[in-house]
């Protein structure tokens, strides 16, 4: 697994958030049962940098605290079956699965973590795992969505003992 990891936030993190990261999108995948080795690129930014984007790709104007941009469209949730058909969805030189990208404000995961009485690091987990469904082909624009997208976050946080305090 491939994860280009740049940072751009002048908030400083206290623990290792590259090591949660890689271990929070390597259980979300493994519970969805991809069959490949995946690439994805995570962006740690701020509030100003969140809302620009969310701006010119959504077109709300108002900071986030994550957005996903997935590389593949699905027929199904979760389902890679299709995949082999599709060599444009994988890297040319290393094979891996080009999942997509995450962006996350550190400042509002900081803010949430707060506002919800937990940590930043089972904050900035839950964001990670909630953005690779999204990679993955889930949404929750529906309820019966929203549901089943929870469901599987917090058996994936549950699996790795990140629990909310």
């Amino acid at each position: 697994m491939t994860i280009q990891l740049e940072w751009e936030s002048m908030d400083k993190l206290e623990f290792d958030y590259e090591e949660l990261i890689k271990q929070v999108i390597s259980a979300s995948l493994e519970e969805e049962g991809c069959p490949y080795e995946a690439e994805v690129s995570v962006v740690l930014t701020d509030n100003e940098e969140i809302h620009q984007v969310n701006k010119e790709f959504r077109g709300i104007d108002r900071a986030t605290d994550v957005l996903s941009f997935p590389m593949v469209e699905y027929e199904m949730p979760g389902n890679f079956d299709f995949l082999e058909e599709r060599p444009d969805c994988f890297h040319p030189e290393t094979g891996e699965l080009l999942l997509g990208d995450i962006m996350v404000s550190i400042e509002r995961a900081r803010e949430q973590a707060e506002e919800y009485g937990h940590s930043l690091e089972r904050e900035l987990a839950f964001l990670i795992t909630h953005s690779v469904l999204h990679l993955c082909g889930y949404d929750h624009m529906e309820e019966e969505e929203r549901l089943a997208m929870e469901k599987k976050q917090r058996l994936i946080l549950d699996k790795l003992g990140i629990k909310r305090e």
